[in-house]
């Protein structure tokens, strides 16, 4: 509580008011020389949440490009807000794949049909020992040290790498895997066996090098690149990526039965044959087939309910 001091003692009227009033308010009355109060710290202005992430509209960019060797080469790069599902075929991995009750089946059915913008072939079959498999948390063939592997994790991003060495990333949960062979690409050039003996990559119906091929990449982006041919040699697939952009790749199925890609303008949109003179129509992962495939979903579409989302219940009149 303030000393007042009486009025007889040299204050003034207006001061003994100002300090009476300081008094009944509980604070220290300034007398001459006295040091002020002080002043509560203020506290930092709240700092506002970061915004979140705007949206980018799934896509798929393809375009085609000549080799000095004249093979022409079909390349499609995946951007925006997309995700990948690795589907079992009815063949391979087949009965493994309905034995665990796997739902990613032989074919793209409503409601991810709405959201689907492309789907591309997998790898060679598990019978060739090439690599390993394992879809939706459940190992079908056991995963192999170094092996060139597509991982996708649960939030349904993708990257590429050798198992164990690149991938996966520390602390991120894997959904699938698929290996195949080992990398063509790596540090954004093309590795030492994509230059070697093309025997290794794989049997040809032709008893030929160049027959159709393709393969997948990963970009400094963090993109997937799908490149194939209906005539190409494993030295082209490798080029191919890294004019593309690809930091690291693998090489996917061989042989013209199983090189497809099948794409859409728009989320759920008319597919269409992506690679010039492939044999299998652009509706056949919709039929259903018999080899494993990657789908390419967009996260979202305007207008469209995510895959899961209940239907709208019709109103009543």
């Amino acid at each position: 509580m303030a000393r007042i001091v009486p009025r007889g003692a040299g204050m003034t009227a207006a001061a003994l008011a100002a300090a009476l009033a300081a008094a009944l308010a509980g604070c220290s009355a300034l007398a001459p020389g006295a040091a002020p109060a002080a002043v509560p710290a203020r506290r930092a202005p709240h700092s506002p949440s970061p915004r979140p992430r705007p949206r980018v509209p799934a896509r798929v960019i393809v375009r085609h490009l000549r080799l000095p060797d004249g093979h022409l080469m079909t390349v499609a790069r995946f951007t925006g807000d997309v995700r990948f599902v690795l589907h079992c075929g009815s063949q391979d991995p087949g009965a493994a794949c309905r034995a665990h009750g796997l739902s990613a089946g032989p074919a793209v059915r409503w409601p991810a049909r709405r959201l689907l913008v492309a789907a591309f072939n997998g790898g060679f079959k598990l019978s060739t020992g090439s690599g390993g498999y394992e879809q939706q948390g459940t190992v079908i063939r056991p995963l192999v040290p170094g092996r060139a592997s597509l991982v996708i994790y649960r939030s349904g991003a993708a990257a590429i790498g050798a198992w164990g060495r690149g991938v996966p990333a520390p602390g991120l949960p894997v959904y699938s895997v698929r290996q195949n062979l080992d990398l063509l690409v790596s540090d954004g050039h093309p590795t030492r066996a994509s230059r070697g003996g093309w025997g290794y990559w794989g049997a040809t119906i032709t008893g030929g090098e160049v027959v159709a091929r393709s393969a997948l990449g990963e970009n400094a982006r963090h993109q997937l690149i799908y490149v194939a041919s209906m005539a190409a040699t494993p030295g082209d697939l490798a080029v191919a990526l890294v004019r593309a952009g690809a930091r690291v790749g693998m090489e996917l199925d061989i042989n013209p039965e199983w090189v497809q890609l099948a794409w859409a303008r728009r989320p759920g949109g008319r597919l269409r044959k992506g690679v010039p003179g492939q044999v299998r129509p652009a509706s056949q992962y919709l039929r259903g087939w018999t080899r494993d495939f990657i789908a390419v979903m967009a996260t979202w579409a305007p207008g469209q309910p995510s895959p899961g989302a209940r239907r709208p219940r019709p109103s009543r009149s």
